[in-house]
Protein backbone atom coordinates (compact mmCIF):
# COMPACT_ATOMS: atom_id res chain seq x y z
CA UNK A 1 0.00 0.00 0.00
CA UNK A 2 1.01 3.67 -0.44
CA UNK A 3 0.82 6.34 1.66
CA UNK A 4 -1.02 8.15 -0.80
CA UNK A 5 -3.42 5.80 -1.31
CA UNK A 6 -4.17 5.89 2.66
CA UNK A 7 -4.69 9.40 2.92
CA UNK A 8 -7.53 9.35 0.32
CA UNK A 9 -9.69 6.96 2.95
CA UNK A 10 -12.15 8.28 5.41
CA UNK A 11 -11.39 7.24 8.79
CA UNK A 12 -14.30 4.78 9.04
CA UNK A 13 -11.86 2.84 6.11
CA UNK A 14 -8.70 3.55 8.14
CA UNK A 15 -9.81 1.85 10.77
CA UNK A 16 -11.56 -1.28 9.10
CA UNK A 17 -8.08 -1.44 6.92
CA UNK A 18 -6.47 -1.58 10.28
CA UNK A 19 -8.12 -4.50 11.88
CA UNK A 20 -7.89 -6.09 8.50
CA UNK A 21 -4.06 -6.04 8.91
CA UNK A 22 -4.05 -6.78 12.28
CA UNK A 23 -5.80 -10.07 11.60
CA UNK A 24 -3.78 -10.76 8.58
CA UNK A 25 -0.51 -10.25 10.66
CA UNK A 26 -2.24 -12.82 12.99
CA UNK A 27 -2.95 -15.23 10.81
CA UNK A 28 0.60 -14.97 9.07
CA UNK A 29 2.37 -15.19 12.76
CA UNK A 30 0.54 -18.45 13.17
CA UNK A 31 1.63 -19.89 9.92
CA UNK A 32 5.07 -19.08 10.97
CA UNK A 33 5.13 -20.64 14.53
CA UNK A 34 3.49 -24.28 12.26
CA UNK A 35 6.43 -23.39 9.87
CA UNK A 36 3.54 -22.93 7.29
CA UNK A 37 4.57 -19.75 5.82
CA UNK A 38 6.22 -19.24 2.70
CA UNK A 39 7.46 -16.10 2.80
CA UNK A 40 8.88 -14.97 5.88
CA UNK A 41 8.86 -11.37 4.41
CA UNK A 42 4.63 -10.81 4.09
CA UNK A 43 4.96 -10.20 7.98
CA UNK A 44 7.09 -7.23 7.66
CA UNK A 45 5.49 -6.19 5.13
CA UNK A 46 2.15 -5.88 6.92
CA UNK A 47 3.85 -4.73 9.95
CA UNK A 48 4.78 -1.73 7.73
CA UNK A 49 1.39 -0.85 6.31
CA UNK A 50 0.23 -0.83 9.69
CA UNK A 51 2.48 1.51 10.85
CA UNK A 52 1.40 3.67 7.25
CA UNK A 53 -2.35 3.32 8.55
CA UNK A 54 -1.60 3.98 12.00
CA UNK A 55 0.41 7.27 10.78
CA UNK A 56 -2.11 8.30 8.54
CA UNK A 57 -5.08 8.22 11.43
CA UNK A 58 -2.72 9.65 13.39
CA UNK A 59 -2.42 12.98 11.47
CA UNK A 60 -6.03 12.81 10.74
CA UNK A 61 -6.37 13.23 14.58
CA UNK A 62 -4.13 15.96 14.61
CA UNK A 63 -5.53 18.33 11.51
CA UNK A 64 -8.92 18.55 13.62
Amino acid sequence: MKANEIRGMSAAELETKLSELKKNLFMLRMQMATNHLENPVQIATVRRDIARVKTVIREKQLER
